[in-house]
């Protein structure tokens, strides 16, 4: 049987630097493991090798003393990921026509796999539906390695709740949880991470640790929707509902503040319940209704804000079709550059397919963003100032960054429609 290990120096191989992989793998290093940053993306490690890091909530000071020493090399040679005592694997799980995509998983195993020796732990954290640690990842680690999980190795998951932009829960002050496949493999899991985190939350079982990831997402996701479909009908009932929205989120019990918007991104939302949904249909033959119906009321915003946009521009004698239409914000939420899935790329296809002259600023989405978000990439840009401003027949905010001058939008926006209820005025429409 294995023997637990004390996880003091070890050396760490996460695979994957992305929005998850890279700060963990800095954490890692920080605390003072020996950490080897693999990703097969050659332009992103050529870039941390020299110091540059593309993720906001990793400065380049933090990279450079840890590159410096050693104490993390990124590499696209998986042969720099031998004798690893704790592996980690933080690799994208998107959907294809609706089915999940486990590729990259899987690739991952069997790299590891190679490299797999008795007495190490290897981590999934990448969003997946349960059983996948049991029923995908453990049995091909298992066939690259020869070796048998529980018995030769440990194995676990631990769902990631990275945040990006967010500056209060880090990754070191935010619970972890973590399983294993056995209650060795729970341990060998629980003292690696409560070396990188202040609190660690063990669950029974790897399927557990699964779902809590969907829990987590779709229960934001469906109130989201909720949220969204009610400013969609508070509008038409003529009612205020950020009024509304303000005054339920005083009571102090049962209730938690969502707020509608122009549509859901990043990886999470658009995806993670739809996981839940996949394995539910197919495993039980039935249809997770709350989380098909919260994808329908999501994903169809961007077209709803379109059609607000047309409705006010007609109420200017304008035509949508010629109008110069600038938007703000093309990242999914506020203060990142993470456009990942974000519903902007949607709206600003429908308008250009409309025949609007399209626009966009962002001070947070730069032309070098990792990872690049599909459909902006022919976006024309702009700056925010007082002439292109005047210039647009509609200035539409998608994504409330701090670094927008909300008082310059105000004064010279001939016309606004306000995804994010941050502005005000008689020229200012709220979704």
């Amino acid at each position: 049987m294995i023997e637990n290990r004390q996880f003091q120096q070890l050396r760490v191989v996460v695979v994957g630097q992305g929005y998850v992989g890279l700060p963990l793998a800095v954490r890692a290093a920080e605390v003072g493991h020996k950490v080897i940053g693999f990703d097969v993306d050659a332009q992103r490690v050529k870039r941390l090798v020299l110091g540059e890091s593309y993720v906001e909530d990793i400065p380049h000071a933090r990279l450079a003393p840890l590159l410096s020493t050693g104490a993390y090399r990124p590499t696209l040679d998986s042969s720099d990921c031998a004798d690893f005592d704790v592996a980690i694997v933080t690799v994208p799980t998107p959907l294809r026509d609706g089915v999940p995509d486990l590729s990259h998983v899987e690739d991952a195993a069997r790299m590891l796999g190679r490299h797999l020796r008795r007495g190490a732990t290897v981590v999934l954290e990448s969003t997946t539906y349960p059983g996948t640690t049991e029923e995908v990842f453990g049995p091909l680690l298992e066939h690259a390695s020869g070796l048998t999980a529980g018995h030769d190795f440990h194995i676990g998951y631990s769902p990631e709740r990275i945040d990006p932009g967010n500056s209060t829960w880090k990754l070191e002050n935010t619970p972890k949880v973590i399983s294993g496949i056995d209650d060795a493999s729970k341990e060998a899991v629980r003292r690696f991470y409560g070396s990188l985190v202040d609190t660690v939350v063990p669950v029974a079982s790897c399927k557990e640790a699964e779902l809590t990831k969907l829990l987590e997402n779709t229960f934001r996701h469906v109130n989201i929707a909720l949220a969204n479909e009610l400013a969609i009908f508070a509008h038409e009932l003529d009612i205020d509902v950020w009024a509304a929205i303000n005054a339920a989120s005083t009571k102090p019990f049962g209730f938690m503040r969502f707020a509608p918007g122009p549509g859901v991104g990043g990886h999470c939302l658009p995806i993670d319940p739809s996981y839940l949904s996949w394995r539910v249909q197919r495993t039980l033959g039935r249809n997770f209704r709350f989380v098909e119906l919260a994808n329908d009321v999501n994903n169809h915003m961007p077209d709803y804000v379109v059609r607000r946009l047309v409705e006010g521009l007609n109420e200017r004698r304008k035509s949508l079709n010629g109008s110069r239409i600038l938007l703000l914000g093309l990242a999914y939420k506020a203060n990142t550059g993470d456009a990942r899935e974000t519903p902007a790329a949607r709206i600003a296809e429908l308008l250009t397919d409309m025949g609007a002259e399209v626009q966009a600023a962002d001070p947070h989405v730069t032309d070098d963003a990792h990872p690049r978000a599909a459909g902006l990439e022919n976006l024309q840009r702009v700056e925010v100032t007082p002439d292109g401003l005047a210039a647009a027949d509609a200035v539409v905010l998608l994504a409330e960054h701090d670094a927008f001058d909300y008082p310059l939008i105000t004064a010279h926006a001939p016309y606004i429609l306000d995804c994010r209820h941050r502005l005000a005025g008689a020229h200012v429409d709220s979704l």
